[in-house]
């Protein structure tokens, strides 16, 4: 009765924030004609990071989502861990949905399983992951042909080619490869697993069952918690009954927890805007362009 009233309630609050932020307006495009991604901001020229509304194919509302242009621009960020001050430990819903501060620089936040799987859905997409150290230290993580399910098959994840200085935590997200057998889904070396949440077991592993039943954290669990960005947020090295903190064990093992995390997409295809050139002599200058109004050069 108590997960009922909690999942009609997050329900209610999802559908009246987004109501309000189909509000939101847009200066480039119409309600019904926003950006699909930060990949399309940022080719129709807006390199400033920042929020912007987009709305995915096939989702039924838009979205406020933080648009990363920087590592070549376009990345729609869909996870942040800074401090600690947001709770992980949620519920399927919570998860499917989407939680914590998006609206904050700063803010931690997980935009939600629902429109990460719009998003991947309407094209071939790229993971980066890019994580800091409490000494300042800095390594990134990049997946090919990263996807996520919808619901009904438990938003399952689906990776291809590592590259990155991070370690490929994630290498072992099905287990150990029969021999001769390739890995199902798009592009070479393409793993999958289902998300989980401690409300909801999606792996057939009692060790994995285990695991997140003690960590609380909404993840697609490989291993144990070899590469689970969603953990218990601790300050650096810890000691406890598990290995539940913020942990990507190829860069510092299970016993240490990354201080910030970011985890964003981008569409594989992006086109890069042009290069605003200076104007030639008698040409209009784009920067004197200010409120609709075209100011002359000299003015």
């Amino acid at each position: 009765m108590v997960i009922d009233n909690q999942h009609r309630y997050i329900q209610d609050l999802h559908n009246s924030q987004a109501q309000r932020l189909e509000l939101i307006p847009n200066s480039h495009l119409g309600p019904e004609n926003l950006y699909r991604d930060c990949s399309e901001v940022f080719a129709d020229g807006n390199v400033a990071s920042g929020l912007y509304v987009i709305r995915p194919d096939g989702s039924p509302t838009a979205l406020s989502v933080y648009c990363d242009m920087n590592n070549g621009g376009g990345w729609t960020v869909f996870q942040r861990r800074r401090d600690g001050t947001e709770s992980f430990d949620r519920a399927w819903v919570e998860y499917k949905h989407g939680f914590g501060d998006l609206f904050s620089p700063d803010g931690e936040f997980w935009l939600g399983n629902e429109p990460l799987h719009y998003l991947t859905s309407q094209g071939n997409y790229d993971l980066r992951i890019d994580m800091e150290d409490f000494e300042g230290n800095q390594r990134y993580a990049e997946y090919k042909n990263f996807k996520v399910d919808d619901e009904k098959d438990q938003f399952q994840l689906h990776l291809g080619e590592y590259t990155g200085n991070a370690g490929n935590a994630l290498a072992d997200v099905r287990g150990p490869r029969p021999a001769g057998q390739k890995w199902a889904g798009p592009g070479s070396g393409s793993t999958r697993v289902k998300f989980s949440t401690y409300d909801q077991l999606n792996d057939e592993s009692d060790d994995n069952a285990k695991c997140i039943r003690h960590t609380k954290a909404g993840w697609w669990f490989s291993k144990c918690d070899a590469g689970n960005l969603n953990g218990h947020y601790y300050k650096g090295p810890y000691q406890a009954m598990t290995d539940d903190g913020v942990v990507w064990y190829t860069w510092h093992g299970w016993w240490y927890s990354i201080k910030s995390v970011v985890m964003m997409v981008r569409a594989a295809d992006l086109e890069h805007p042009p290069p605003i050139l200076a104007p030639l002599p008698g040409q209009l200058d784009p920067s004197k362009v200010a409120g609709g109004v075209i100011r002359p050069q000299g003015q």
